[in-house]
């Protein structure tokens, strides 16, 4: 191993030591139902979303594989989040970073990836950043981090950089301190094999769900159709068109498809409710929660429910937080909210 990758490798440690234990906060639910629902706030990363752990993992794996050296160039397909991240560490580790994305990515994002140093590669077609990013990548002494293949493989879920281990660890000292469900969305899979794969290994009676967003094809992946395909998802972060090689449908135990609507108004509700203003894909885990939660008080259970904030809402104002967008797009937010209020105000999920 060279001096050089050596030295990167600690950089990589050295930014987890400092940032990988992100807070868990308590949303409030009514006090006699005996059950916790807690968010693990991931918009706090220094690159502010839960994809700044995948970046580092990502470029882990590349730089212990022999994969990356200190003349590579990083390439991803990746529209949002994941790239930031990556872009982030290209430049404290001196490397140049690429990024394919549909070019109608929100300005708000290619000017964060720009900020970090990164160049954003646009296309018109969401379908062809993958196969645009391997072009480019062999053409230009690159190493593709391909997010969509290597993200349950990259981040290991015994131990190292495993946000399912930081969850359990901060639990400890709860009154219900292993979690009834834990629920996350998927874009690459990653999250929900980590989680997945942590909860069997360490053989707890914790159930894993997905949530997942409209045009999505990996709740028909769960349901048993392997070739399923979607469209590209509104709410950014998690759906996919195609059913990625990271899926791995086999370690998840329930899938909630959720309307693009109710996410919105749930981040919404979050943000009146908890003063967090969080991106759309923590409004799917929210919503997904409430259904969790709901079935809990139908069957008598007491016990505790894990989400996640995924990324901060600061992206996201031209869009989930603005009324005119919503309207655009054609969303009703009224019925979701009414039965979220309903349902906080001891009534039932139905």
């Amino acid at each position: 191993m060279s001096e050089w990758v050596s030295s990167a490798i600690r950089v990589l440690e050295a930014d987890a030591n400092r940032s990988a234990d992100t807070h868990l906060h308590l949303f409030p639910l009514p006090a006699e139902w005996g059950i916790d629902l807690y968010l693990k706030d991931e918009s706090v990363h220094p690159t502010g979303s839960l994809k700044h752990r995948l970046a580092r993992s990502l470029i882990l794996y590349g730089l212990v594989n022999g994969l990356i050296d200190e003349n590579t160039t990083l390439v991803e397909s990746s529209s949002g989040s994941t790239a930031v991240s990556e872009a982030y560490f290209a430049r404290i580790l001196g490397l140049k970073f690429i990024t394919v994305i549909p070019r109608s990515t929100s300005q708000e994002k290619i000017d964060l990836i720009e900020f970090y140093g990164g160049h954003c590669h646009l296309v018109d077609r969401a379908e062809d950043i993958s196969p645009e990013a391997r072009r480019l990548a062999a053409g230009c002494y690159g190493h593709y981090l391909d997010q969509f293949t290597f993200a349950e493989r990259a981040t290991d879920w015994r131990g190292n950089n495993n946000i399912a281990e930081s969850v359990f660890s901060q639990l400890a000292q709860e009154r219900h301190p292993i979690p009834r469900w834990i629920v996350v969305g998927a874009g690459t899979g990653g999250t929900s094999a980590t989680f997945g794969r942590y909860v069997r290994y360490r053989r707890h009676a914790t159930q894993v769900a997905v949530v997942d967003p409209e045009g999505s094809a990996f709740y028909a992946a769960w349901k048993g159709d392997t070739e399923a395909t979607g469209q590209p998802s509104r709410i950014e972060g998690i759906g996919r068109p195609r059913v990625e090689p990271s899926f791995v449908p086999s370690v998840i135990d329930e899938m909630i498809a959720v309307p693009d609507a109710a996410s919105v108004a749930a981040i919404r509700l979050l943000r009146e409710r908890t003063l967090h203003l969080a991106g759309g894909s923590t409004g799917t885990n929210l919503y997904g929660a409430f259904e969790l939660i709901g079935r809990m008080r139908d069957a008598g259970e007491t016990g505790s429910v894990v989400t996640l904030i995924c990324d901060s809402g600061i992206r996201y104002t031209q869009t989930y937080y603005s009324d005119e967008w919503v309207t655009s797009q054609g969303l009703d937010l009224a019925p979701h909210r009414q039965r979220m209020i309903d349902f906080l105000a001891g009534g039932a999920w139905g």
